[in-house]
């Protein structure tokens, strides 16, 4: 096969929180790659996902939700939206189609950031309305349909369900339709640009808005302080913090008798012995550091603001 008959480029998922970005992005792989909770604004940095066959590579880039929320972190985020979509060669909006037929209203304030830029963008769109498996009376998406096309005419309109994963293969041939022809850029047995230590940080972090309430996870950040690989046992050694911006958080992520920090780390073990394909000795511990979303140095060093 020449560079001629193969397409490679970067695919940009994009839309509001909660949409359902990062359940598509790993069902697209068949592979977990980036985080999935409940609750929005999960994602944080731009996670790129790689997806290899004997045609096309397609290079995903999940973003964080745009959100209006204030603050340096939120800003951080919009950030890593806007940059995602300066590389793309294909622009992937994903919405949440359940919401938007219920509240039709919200759709304008939701797509408010994005949606007069990218209105007479050239480049091939393919919006993604998710989540189709909540209701079965599929004539009711018709006018969501309509005004999505109102805003953006060129664009390929695609109802799905991550969670289903009905139409996956129709989906993926969408995609690989509507890219660049150009060699790989990165090894077929590649699925991600994100490192080890960073998957297992996410993982952590998944973990902890599992498992806690309210505002805390929004507030907390994980740090992989070492990694070593110990030959003599056969299994890698993580010591990871766990910031907090409160010292009540605190409390609350240990929970009683340490319960909570137990049952995360046990969880959290297990998925990134999944991941290593081997054994993990995993040791949690959990600091306050209060204000950390607002600190530009901190959010550096965590991988949250571009050098």
């Amino acid at each position: 096969m020449t560079d001629m008959d193969y397409r490679c480029g970067r695919v940009a998922l994009m839309g509001p929180p909660n949409a359902g970005k990062s359940t598509l992005l790993n069902a697209l792989l068949g592979q977990k790659v980036t985080i999935v909770t409940p609750k929005p604004q999960t994602t944080r940095n731009q996670i790129v996902g790689i997806l290899t066959d004997a045609g096309a590579q397609i290079i995903f880039m999940d973003t964080p939700g745009l959100t209006q929320v204030r603050g340096r972190l939120s800003k951080t985020m919009i950030q890593a939206v806007w940059q995602s979509l300066g590389q793309a060669d294909v622009i992937l909006p994903v919405l949440d189609a359940h919401l938007y037929i219920r509240h039709p209203e919200f759709l304008d304030r939701d797509l408010a950031p994005v949606a007069g830029a990218l209105a007479s963008d050239e480049r091939p769109m393919i919006v993604v309305a998710n989540k189709v498996d909540l209701f079965s009376d599929k004539s009711r998406m018709l006018p969501l349909l309509a005004r999505l096309h109102e805003m953006w005419p060129r664009a390929e309109i695609f109802p799905f369900s991550a969670l289903r994963r009905d139409g996956l293969p129709e989906l993926k041939a969408l995609i690989r339709s509507q890219l660049p022809e150009g060699p790989a850029q990165y090894p077929e047995d590649q699925i991600s640009t994100a490192s080890l230590r960073f998957m297992a940080a996410e993982i952590i972090r998944e973990k902890l808005f599992l498992h806690l309430r309210q505002e805390v996870p929004y507030g907390v950040a994980v740090d992989v302080e070492s990694w070593e690989e110990d030959e003599e046992r056969g299994q890698t050694i993580i010591h990871a913090v766990i910031y907090v911006a409160r010292p009540m958080h605190k409390a609350m992520v240990i929970g009683r008798a340490g319960s909570s920090i137990k049952e995360i780390g046990m969880e959290a073990r297990k998925e990134i012995q999944e991941l290593l394909g081997g054994k993990a000795h995993l040791e949690l511990w959990v600091k306050v550091r209060e204000h950390w979303s607002e600190d530009p140095g901190f959010l550096r060093e965590l991988g949250l603001m571009a050098e």
